[in-house]
Order: structure tokens, then C-alpha cells, then sequence
């Protein structure tokens, strides 16, 4: 049965893209991309393209040329008139367009190289990030973290054009679980569905989170599929290797033939309003005839003073508004908790105000895995907690990288080899010495693999170099614990974003070591 011979909703546009080209196509395209400008495609750009040529940003043919980029971020549609909110664009260096023009042809890499596609350029032109930044994220905020990405990593030209693909992606893992929309379809097809809600989620699901799907099912007569962003998420989410399995131990939680489980490679912007009328774009698409749409969807939460990016339902009011083009239902989340008087999850309505009512925090949840506290079972279901606690065991065996900056290396490298000592004794961690100074992108990688696997790194950098210690921390998120410990002399003042000081003149090595160790203790990343 063809996809397009169901009752299922069609998709936006009309009808599903597909940019791939014949195999004969094809052939011509690895003999003429030999020759041609290349470009290796970063992590925002793999899933973007995948997504293009996989039909899943139909009606989109290739990466927008500039009056579509400039119609979108002012009236959120494309010059055709069709509802689009999110710009799709290529960025890259100014340097890299010296000798493109319209109709030049560039051959797009994934990092393995390997050819996905050729672009013929339509347009080229240096975008107003902060204009972008303003429009699409109503913020110029750099703590938001799509504007930061935008802002920070994105290069200073876009290029526009149609694109010819030679191969839809290129994965490793999980074939089983990627779907193209056009796979999908099908699948939805076999089983007899015509009416799908799509559960867009970027967390592990615990129970209430099976509860409140198994009644937006309920609520639209339709089948379940739950739809995790792999691509990327907000900085900080659980990685999504982790997350595959919690999902998979879910499954069995629902009634045979009702869910689907399919993972969605896509990157996310945190864009909230904006991204909540994308994603249903997106399902849309991939079939799906409903979508469940909670408080604050795709938002990056508050800043560092507090205030919201967005307010809680300012995501469900602009998909609200335009459901009827959008032709996709909402359904909105309802908050579902745990009476412990009845043993059962609702509503606050439906509990009423005698209900005993537990629940938890996502900090709350970091807090007990990070302690290797029991997780009650009203929460979550024991093959989720057991795939969490592999991936985030209790801080007393967690990775942890110990960066001490001074200007006395004879100091620095007694004071990390009795660390050494210090670690070996207590026996549960591995130990990587850094001890002599150490190039970023080499200090990095260690640190990350180590970590990885629960070791210790200990490593020296002098104080004109410890700008790496930020960049270094936010590569260890999800997977170690960083520790700055500055020691300083009479030459030069504490580093008041240290985690530890100390001032070497009057401390000794042996003296300064154990200021960390207790430091360590006192963080929970060594067990007494």
C-alpha cells in the first residue's frame, strides 16, 4: 500500500519531498562533487539536511534562499505564502563564498567523508544575526541557548540553493528505530492507523509522562508515537543513548499495537512559540495527525535573573492559532500526578484537595542519583531507574577532571602527583596525570574519555591559559565533574571563579592537596 493511498493527514505543502536521486543520478554526482567546492556539514547542518532530504521539512527543497529567510523571520511563511516559522539556512565562513555565484554547484560532506549531496546556489548574502536572534527567539540574549549558537557558532554567511542527494544520512546505530516520513507512513499504514498523536520529548519518560500519553491517546482516538529529538537538544539533557533505552523500557506500558517508538534526528533550537508550530510541521509530516504540546514546549527555561524566556503557554496559543492551517490537533498537556492515598496518577481535578500528592523534580532526581538514592517505584519503572543509574552513577564514582592553574610548575606538578597518591589510595577511580602543560583540543578529548569511564585527570595549566577552563567544563557536561583549583603567589591575585584557591606561599603541595581532597569530599566525588 502507498503512503499516499491511506487516510492519513498529508503532508505540509501537499505532498512529501524525497531529494534523493536515482542510483544512475547519483553516480554522476560522486564523479562531478570530485571537482567541485566542498564543504564538510557540522552537527546542526547533518540534521538539517537529513531532514531536508528526507521529505521531513517538505515542502522545503534545499536550504532557504534569502527572500524565503527573510519572509520567515518576519510573517513565519515562505514567499509562497506557506506557514513556516523556522529559518533553514547554511551557514559558513565569509572566505569560503570568494568565488560562489548563483548556479555555482558546492558538494556538501558528512565528517566520514562521505558525499550526501550537491547544492546549486540561489542565493548568498550575510544575514543579521542579532535581527535573526531578535525575530525568531524575541530575545538577543546569549544565555538562551539557540541565541547563543547563532550568535557564537554560526558563520557569518548564508548560502542558499536547491539540493540533489545522493544518500539520505549516514547512521550507525539504531536502524532499527530511524524512519524517514515516508517509512513511517507506511508503517502507521500496515498497522491499520489513520490517527497518530506525536509525543515530542527530549527526557527519559517516567510514569506519569506513560500516563499522560496514554490519555492524550485516549482524548483523539488515535495511536501513540513517541518522537525523541536525537539530534540536538538543550546543553545538559540526558544523552540520548540513555535515553533510547529508558524508552524502550517503557513500551511494554502500553496496550499491544498503540505506540510506536521512532527516534527523530533534528536540531533543536530551544525557540519555544516558534519551534512548538515547527514541530507539528515536522509530525505533520511524518504522519502524524495530533500533537501533544505541554507548558513551555521547546523552551530553554529562565535566565540567570529569573525571568522566562517564554511564558507557559505562549507555545500552545500560537500552534492554537494556527491549527486550522496547520490542519494538526493540539493536545495539550495535562500535568499528571501521584496520590499516594489511592495509588493511582491524576489530575489535580480528578484527585481532588484530600489527595496525598508526591512528586518529583528533575533536580530532585539528579540530587538522589547523584547521592545513589533509592528512586521510588510510584515514579519511574525499575529498567528505567537501572539504565539512569548506569549512566549517571552516584558522584563518589563519577569521572572527575582536577584543573589546577599556577605559575610554579616544580608546585603544580608535586602538588598533582600526591593528588595521584591521594586518589590511588582511595581505590575507586583510575587516575590520568596531566603533568606538564597541555594543549586545549588534547586535554579536552582525554578528559572526556576518561570521564567517561569514571577516571580521575589531573592536570596543570598556567593562568594565562585557564580562559579553557569554562570550554572545558561545558564539555564535561553529562559526563564528568570539573574542579578548578587556582594557587596563586604574591605575583598575582585569586581567581575568584575557582572553585578552590589557595595561595601557594604559605601552603605546601602536600598541604594544598589535601584543601582539594576535603574540597572533594565536601561535593560528594569522594565517598568517606
Amino acid at each position: 500500500m502507498e503512503a499516499d493511498e491511506t487516510n492519513l493527514i498529508a503532508p505540509h505543502g501537499g505532498s512529501l519531498v524525497d531529494l534523493k536521486v536515482q542510483p544512475d543520478r547519483a553516480e554522476e554526482l560522486e564523479r562531478e562533487a570530485a571537482g567541485l567546492k566542498g564543504l564538510v556539514l557540522n552537527a546542526k547542518q547533518l540534521c538539517d539536511i537529513e531532514q531536508l532530504i528526507n521529505g521531513g521539512f517538505s515542502p522545503l527543497t534545499g536550504f532557504m534562499n534569502q527572500p524565503d529567510y527573510e519572509r520567515v523571520l518576519d510573517e513565519m511563511r515562505l514567499t509562497d505564502g506557506t506557514l513556516w516559522p523556522m529559518p533553514i539556512t547554511l551557514d559558513v565562513g565569509s572566505d569560503f563564498v570568494t568565488d560562489l555565484a548563483q548556479g555555482s554547484r558546492v558538494a556538501l560532506f558528512h565528517p566520514e567523508g562521505v558525499l550526501l549531496a550537491v547544492l546549486t546556489v540561489g542565493s548568498v548574502w550575510e544575514p543579521d544575526l542579532q535581527d535573526e536572534a531578535s525575530k525568531v527567539f524575541g530575545t538577543t540574549n546569549d544565555e538562551h541557548p539557540g541565541v547563543n549558537s547563532l550568535l557564537a557558532g554560526s558563520g557569518s554567511t548564508y548560502i542558499g540553493g536547491e539540493i540533489e542527494a545522493v544518500r539520505p544520512s549516514q547512521h550507525h546505530t539504531y536502524s532499527e528505530l530511524r524512519h524517514s516520513p515516508s517509512d513511517l507512513r507506511l508503517e502507521f499504514a500496515s498497522r491499520g492507523w489513520d490517527k497518530v498523536v506525536a509525543f515530542q520529548t527530549r527526557n527519559p519518560m517516567h510514569r506519569a509522562h506513560v500516563e499522560l500519553t496514554r490519555r492524550a491517546s485516549a482524548e483523539c482516538g488515535a495511536n501513540l508515537l513517541i518522537h525523541p529529538v536525537v539530534g540536538l537538544t538543550k546543553p545538559g539533557d540526558v544523552e540520548y543513548h540513555t535515553r533510547v533505552r529508558c524508552y524502550r523500557a517503557v513500551i511494554g506500558s502500553y496496550p499491544e499495537n498503540t505506540v510506536a517508538l521512532s527516534l527523530l534526528q533534528l536540531a533543536m533550537r530551544m525557540g519555544g512559540p516558534r519551534e512548538a508550530v515547527w514541530h507539528a510541521i515536522v509530525r505533520k509530516n511524518y504522519g502524524c495527525s495530533h500533537l501533544i504540546v505541554g507548558r513551555d514546549h521547546a523552551g530553554p527555561g529562565a535566565a540567570s535573573d529569573g525571568t522566562p524566556f517564554y511564558g507557559p503557554y505562549e507555545a500552545q496559543d500560537l500552534v492554537e492559532e494556527h491549527e486550522d492551517e496547520l490542519g494538526v490537533g493540539i493536545v495539550s498537556f495535562q500535568m499528571v500526578v501521584y496520590d499516594a492515598t489511592t495509588d493511582q496518577y491524576g489530575t489535580h481535578e480528578e484527585l481532588g484537595g484530600d489527595a496525598d500528592i508526591k512528586n518529583l523534580s528533575g533536580t530532585q532526581l539528579r540530587d538522589l542519583l547523584n547521592d545513589g538514592s533509592e528512586i521510588p517505584s510510584w515514579f519511574s519503572y525499575p529498567e528505567v531507574v537501572s539504565e539512569l543509574r548506569k549512566s549517571y552513577p552516584p558522584k563518589s564514582h563519577r569521572g572527575v577532571v582536577l584543573i589546577l592553574t599556577s605559575n610554579d610548575e616544580a608546585y603544580a606538578n608535586v602538588a598533582l602527583s600526591i593528588l595521584s597518591e591521594m586518589f590511588l589510595e582511595n581505590g575507586t577511580r583510575p587516575v590520568t596525570v596531566m603533568d606538564s602543560e597541555t594543549h586545549s583540543s588534547s586535554l579536552t578529548l582525554v578528559a572526556q574519555e576518561v570521564a567517561k569511564n569514571g577516571g580521575v585527570v589531573l592536570a596543570w595549566l598556567r593562568p594565562k591559559d585557564q580562559d579553557m577552563v569554562p570550554q572545558l567544563r561545558d564539555a564535561l557536561i553529562g559526563i564528568g565533574e570539573l574542579v578548578h583549583m587556582d594557587i596563586a603567589d604574591e605575583s598575582e591575585a585569586y581567581n575568584t571563579d575557582a572553585d578552590i584557591a589557595v595561595e601557594g606561599i604559605s601552603s605546601t603541595p602536600g598541604e594544598s592537596a589535601m584543601i582539594v581532597i576535603d574540597r572533594l569530599r565536601e561535593l560528594s566525588l569522594i565517598a568517606d
